[in-house]
């Protein structure tokens, strides 16, 4: 896992949407454990794309449970 987009993607989580710090680990579900609502997802995935030049689709969105599955997605992306 790239740790460059996982620090990125951890800074939106708790600069942008106001995740404590500690809960943002690779394995953390993102609704069960981070608490994000549709909102706060909806929100966090336009900052994902403006930051790492990304597009994600809503069957894309279906596949992200964790912030690892997030990173995996930014990076296959990128690829």
């Amino acid at each position: 896992m790239n740790n460059d987009i996982f620090e990125k993607l951890k800074a939106i989580a708790v600069n942008d949407i106001g995740i404590d710090a500690d809960k943002v680990k690779p394995e953390s579900d993102i609704i069960k454990e981070l608490g994000l609502d549709s909102l706060d997802i909806v929100d966090m995935l336009m900052k994902v794309e403006e930051t790492f030049g990304v597009t994600i689709d809503d069957s894309d969105v279906v596949e992200m449970k964790t912030v690892a599955d997030v990173v995996r997605f930014i990076e296959n992306a990128k690829a």
